[in-house]
């Protein structure tokens, strides 16, 4: 088979959930320019103007839905608006996401549950409707979730966003081992550091900066073009027999620690 065949996603149906910017908004725009139609989500489906203005000028189909994932319900309505309206469901991406910095000592519980129901319990649920929707079609899946470097080192005033995407690691992992005979493939991504707008606050200090690129062993932050081809990959036939992995995509910083 061609290499070019292994990673195409011609003919396959994708939903993105938080896709209005950034690094979901690469991603879309990724799946849509390797040959997939996509479904996109946020909380309010006007912010997705530019991101179906990108998929559109691709030639893919794109299906801009409202999704806040803390809302179970609306998570499974989601998968399910998108299956219906793209013709199918092959892939999901669960970027949708929140973080926001605080000293432990002063977390409270509105914090935690916000946090951890964002980027944890909305990420199984939605994958958890995406896996009833592709098993009960036939179809072969893939799911990959956005971990984070916070998957696996502790970042002080970052507990309960670090919380969450170790929990969405050990998720992944665990989801990959039981729907592996459902030919569902779920895998993940941990991005380095990439400036967008819920992480902003960092690089707004040349200190940090100077100090964080020091760590990176290419000395570079990431580019949004960065996670396309890991997120192709993953998504496509050319990881067939790869499942329950996360790649990371740091310029080498975790490699150098």
């Amino acid at each position: 088979m061609e290499v070019s065949t292994l990673f195409s996603l011609s003919g396959r149906k994708a939903l993105v959930t938080g896709a209005s910017r950034g690094i979901g908004q690469a991603i879309a725009a990724a799946l849509a320019s390797a040959g997939a139609d996509v479904a996109i989500t946020a909380r309010e489906a006007s912010a997705l103007e530019e991101t179906c203005g990108q998929i559109t000028q691709l030639g893919r189909q794109v299906v801009p839905l409202s999704l806040d994932v803390r809302d179970i319900s609306a998570c499974a309505e989601a998968v399910a608006a998108a299956d219906e309206r793209l013709g199918g469901l092959d892939i999901l991406v669960n970027n949708a996401g929140y973080e926001e910095i605080r000293p432990s000592v002063h977390v409270d519980e509105a914090l935690w549950d916000r946090i951890v129901s964002t980027n944890l319990k909305g990420a199984f649920f939605c994958a958890q409707a995406a896996a009833r929707q592709m098993s009960a079609a036939g179809r072969a899946g893939a799911i990959i979730n956005l971990c984070s470097l916070t998957s696996y080192v502790g970042v002080p005033t970052a507990v309960p966003y670090g919380s969450s995407k170790s929990g969405l690691l050990g998720m992944t992992r665990a989801l990959a081992a039981e729907w592996a005979p459902l030919d569902i493939r779920v895998n993940a991504i941990a991005p380095g550091y990439f400036r967008t707008a819920m992480t902003d606050v960092f690089y707004e200090d040349k200190e940090w900066q100077e100090a964080m690129l020091t760590k990176i062993p290419q000395r570079r932050f990431g580019a949004m073009e960065d996670v396309a081809g890991a997120v192709v990959f993953l998504a496509s036939g050319a990881s067939a027999y790869v499942t329950g992995h996360c790649i990371p995509v740091d310029g080498g910083y975790l490699a150098s620690i």
